[in-house]
């Protein structure tokens, strides 16, 4: 934390705690994308720092762990859940649940989707026809 406005003078990558060459390879993987200036990277690296920080400060305001002194996942989770502005984040910060909820979940999908395409069961069937 503290180092880094210390080392200024050696050069600009010590303005930014994330790993330029690891985001140099996720900007390359776009396939739009053939060259990267060194002025984008490094903005592209310092914008998304503060984001995280941003992220981060917003959600252990606004979570549980304050009282604790910690953020956690869920807390994370729950600000791209209901802030708007991190919405965008939700596929990437999805609630935990548990395994068997999640399977639940998929049975009830699956069923209220197409019903009894590769159910076992009968009954199941007999309504499809009766619809």
């Amino acid at each position: 934390g503290g180092k880094m406005a210390a080392r200024l003078s050696g050069g600009e990558n010590r303005l930014v705690s994330l790993p330029l060459s690891r985001i140099r390879v996720i900007m390359k993987s776009s396939p739009e994308v053939s060259s990267i200036n060194q002025d984008a990277l490094f903005l592209t690296a310092k914008a998304t720092e503060l984001f995280v920080q941003y992220l981060a400060t917003y959600s252990y305001k606004h979570g549980r762990g304050k009282e604790k002194n910690a953020l956690t996942y869920s807390d994370l989770s729950h600000t791209a859940e209901e802030c708007e502005t991190f919405q965008f984040l939700a596929d990437i910060l999805p609630k935990k649940i548990l395994a068997s909820k999640y399977l639940k979940m998929l049975e009830k999908e699956k069923r209220d989707g197409e019903v009894g395409e590769d159910d076992e069961e009968d009954e199941e069937e007999e309504d499809e026809e009766k619809a």
